[in-house]
């Protein structure tokens, strides 16, 4: 599969939406295109800054000075999220020197524009840090355009992986769209304990059926090794959506670390973005890439894949910063058309190493594309189809060549074609109803379970649902609200450590859902939760009016959520005292952030 020509045409519900989100985005995008055009045409950066300015800049490059200062060569800005606390992220640690080098090659050059911050959401969780998550995401935008506004580069490429490092780092892309933009992944860190053995020693951890010895021997199992997590969490799921969209290099997303197959991709990114600047005649500026297409067959491979639900979060933001305004129902229609091909822990028992061998992307996006469930002509770092996604990067005597991907799914329990997926549908539904507005991820939540009534047990705070759960409280079918979590309250941190507590109550023969205006991370699965409900609660949104025994329904099957109790839309919301949220751990730093951030329905950004 080389030639759009010869694919299927466009799904029709697929090209309903985008013809949707291009008219909603008309004004906004017309304006961005506008900007961005105005600043590409301005010409190469470094040609209109002063002697002073320039040998500022290049004061401390050494050798590469001479290349700077006559400017005729493409320079690449480097915006690096590395540090040694996230595992995902220390391989970027030797990448610049690569870079460096690789550009020599080709007489171009690279400098570091800067560092962004990257935290683990796995060391937060559960923590107050954790209430800064989210906000990160917007801190990291901010980073790389201070990275970036030096205004000395033809090109960006950006070092991150993690949850709200790539969405970040997207922001800051499309806002610089005017030069081009390469995303350089560093892979999952090989195989280790078994994921569904980690979430049972974490079960039999909640019950007290073992120590906190045995607890940490599981988890220090599991993350073990420089890279991502290796189940299908928000960070995989990141770099899932960078080829769908085509900011990666055509099969590089999960390629392990350490390996010559890892440095050979990481040297063919380098060039490419220095062989699609403005200097040359492969002029590809990312905010040309990242269109109404690029996000649609982002969402594709959402559903198809499973992934996770933080991206109901960060897609919206990202598709703001390039003049794209995306909806819920969005998501929700996409999701209606596109089924479940892959089944990779949450959803599964495999991790993304046995996902990627089985076939992966490449896989993926073959099948998608030969049933019209993409836009194959959507433009890419690599060019103008997304049939180059197909191929799958290969070491043949020393040199890198892509060849044609997996046709066959060398493992069904894992992977499947479009007409035998695992489900019918990608698995997220849009919620609505005197509730307000959230969503649902149902891929890993068994078919009985779709639609919960029940009697509401309401509370604050994530700690008080696990000292209830201690005392024995939940005896009866339960929908746990856990409210005041949202953007606003307390920086809508995921609450992923309810997922063993609930999974217990589940285990027990109870009927369990969580209703919640906060997050749960993208590893949670197999218990029904409503979450990123707006408006929330601070904001005076109907879940603020919920009380203990309140009947609540949550229907994933017709996409409602409601209380069905008698006078609930008379009552007054419940105001209880939020000061603790805004002090300890630099809590202080981030109080303008809660002021001024919009709602989860648009990507619950403080800065778009």
């Amino acid at each position: 599969m080389t030639q759009t020509d010869t694919l299927p045409p466009l799904d029709p519900t697929l090209a309903r939406v985008t013809a949707r989100i291009r008219a909603r985005s008309a004004a906004r995008r017309a304006d961005y295109l506008a900007r961005i055009d105005a600043a590409a045409a301005a010409g190469p950066a470094r040609a209109h800054l002063t002697c002073g300015n320039q040998a500022h800049a290049y004061a401390a490059m050494g050798s590469d000075q001479e290349a700077l200062a006559k400017g005729r060569a493409p320079n690449v800005g480097i915006v690096t999220a590395y540090n040694d606390m996230l595992s995902a992220h220390a391989p970027y640690g030797d990448y610049p020197a690569q870079i460096k080098a690789a550009l020599r090659d080709i007489g171009a050059t690279a400098q570091v524009a800067g560092g962004v911050p990257a935290m683990c959401d796995g060391v937060t969780q559960g923590q107050p840090g954790m209430e800064l998550s989210l906000f990160s995401r917007d801190v990291i935008a901010l980073a790389a355009g201070v990275a970036l506004s030096h205004n000395t580069f033809d090109a960006a490429l950006y070092l991150g992986i993690c949850d709200k490092i790539v969405p970040g780092l997207v922001m800051a892309a499309a806002t610089f769209g005017h030069i081009p933009a390469v995303f350089l992944p560093a892979g999952p860190m090989p195989a280790g304990l078994p994921n569904d053995e980690k979430a049972k020693v974490r079960q039999q951890f909640a019950t007290g059926e073992v120590g906190r010895d045995k607890l940490m021997e599981a988890e220090m199992a599991s993350y073990h090794a420089p890279g991502t997590c290796t189940f299908y969490g928000t960070a995989n799921t990141n770099q899932m959506l960078m080829e769908f969209m085509g900011l990666h290099l055509p099969g590089s997303s999960f390629v392990n670390p350490g390996t010559d197959l890892r440095q050979a991709l990481t040297v063919a990114g380098a060039k490419r973005a220095a062989e699609i600047t403005a200097l040359g005649n492969g002029f590809r500026p990312v905010g040309r890439v990242l269109d109404e297409r690029a996000f649609v067959n982002g969402l594709v491979g959402l559903m198809a894949t499973g992934g996770s639900t933080n991206l109901v979060l960060h897609l919206p933001a990202m598709a703001r910063a390039a003049g794209i305004e995306l909806d819920l129902e969005d998501f929700d229609e996409i999701s209606s058309v596109v089924p479940l091909m892959a089944k990779v822990y949450p959803n599964g028992l495999a991790d993304v190493n046995a996902f990627h061998a089985a076939g992966g992307l490449q896989f993926l996006i073959r099948h998608l594309l030969g049933a019209g469930l993409l836009h194959a002509d959507a433009a890419t770092v690599w060019g103008d189809s997304m049939a180059d996604y197909t191929k799958e990067p290969k070491l043949i005597d020393g040199a890198l060549t892509w060849v044609e991907g997996p046709t066959d799914s060398q493992n069904d329990k894992i992977l499947r074609p479009v007409a035998e997926g695992f489900a019918l549908t990608g698995g997220l539904k849009q919620l609505s109803g005197n509730l307000g507005r959230g969503v649902i991820k149902v891929s890993a939540v068994a078919p009985e379970r779709h639609v919960i009534e029940a009697p509401a047990r309401v509370f604050h705070d994530q700690e008080a649902v696990k000292t209830a759960f201690k005392a024995g409280e939940f005896t009866t079918d339960t929908v746990v609200v856990v409210r005041f979590q949202g953007p606003q309250a307390n920086g809508m941190p995921e609450l992923h450590s309810l997922t063993p507590t609930l999974s217990v109550l589940q285990d027990r023969g109870l009927k369990v859902a969580l209703v919640t205006d906060g997050r749960m991370s993208g590893a949670s699965g197999k218990v029904p939760a409503a979450i990123h409900v707006s408006p929330e609660a601070t904001c005076a949104g109907p879940i603020a009016k919920l009380i203990d025994g309140d009947i609540v329904r949550l229907d994933a099957v017709a996409g409602t959520l409601d209380c069905l109790s008698e006078g609930f839309d008379s009552r007054p919301p419940a105001q209880p005292d939020l000061s603790a949220n805004s002090h300890g751990l630099g809590r202080e730093l981030f109080e303008t952030f809660r002021r001024t951030v919009g709602p989860a329905t648009s990507g619950a950004s403080s800065v778009l």
